[in-house]
């Protein structure tokens, strides 16, 4: 049985939800929970942008288009969206990374980011 870890933020307080449109999270429980078993650790919820969205399709990983069979409809600029930690460290480094809600953040994204990083891209 997949056994969720605690759902607090970065900020130390609660979890809040990151998006129920689209519907998004490992769980697909509109926030950003994560579990063992949640190897890409979808732990940022991030609000997309274009520039964002364009360099992950260059890395391999493309969220505009729809896969149906995944009970994913594609994201565009605006939509809020659990974003692997690691891909986040990645726009971070090459200069794309898109803005962060800190409070719909899970902890588990600090084992790979610094909280001064996520801070940096927070959305007032």
């Amino acid at each position: 049985m997949v056994e969720p870890m605690p759902s607090l933020n970065v900020l130390g307080g609660p979890l809040e939800p990151c998006s129920t449109a689209p519907l998004t999270g490992f769980f697909r429980d509109g926030h950003c929970n994560t579990c063992v078993e949640d190897r890409g650790s979808h732990t940022v919820c991030v609000v997309m942008t274009a520039e964002f969205l364009a360099f992950s399709k260059y890395v391999g990983n493309d969220l505009t288009t729809p896969r149906p069979e995944l009970r994913f409809a594609g994201l565009k600029p605006g939509d809020s969206w659990c974003l692997c930690a690691v891909r986040f460290a990645q726009a971070h480094d090459e200069g794309c990374a898109p803005k962060v809600r800190l409070a719909a953040t899970h902890a588990r994204a600090l084992e790979v980011l610094p909280l001064s990083v996520l801070s940096t891209y927070a959305l007032g």
